[in-house]
């Protein structure tokens, strides 16, 4: 396997970390509502990105695997 795949790979893995986390921060948010409901809009969009970068890493592997 070559470099550039383990490091895709490693990058995987950090990602899907920090969208699970992400995830649960958001989980925790909402079961506290409405205290903090003035963090929504950034825990969200947190979320948000962290998912859509571990779907554009997914790919990238997918594509490698191909």
């Amino acid at each position: 396997m070559s470099t550039d795949a383990d490091e895709l790979k490693a990058r995987l893995k950090k990602l899907n970390s920090r969208a699970t986390q992400a995830k649960m921060d958001l989980h925790d948010l909402s079961e506290d509502l409405p205290t903090n409901w003035e963090k929504i809009l950034d825990v969200a969009q947190r979320c948000h990105d962290a998912h859509a970068a571990l779907m554009d890493a997914r790919k990238a592997v997918a594509a490698l695997t191909e």
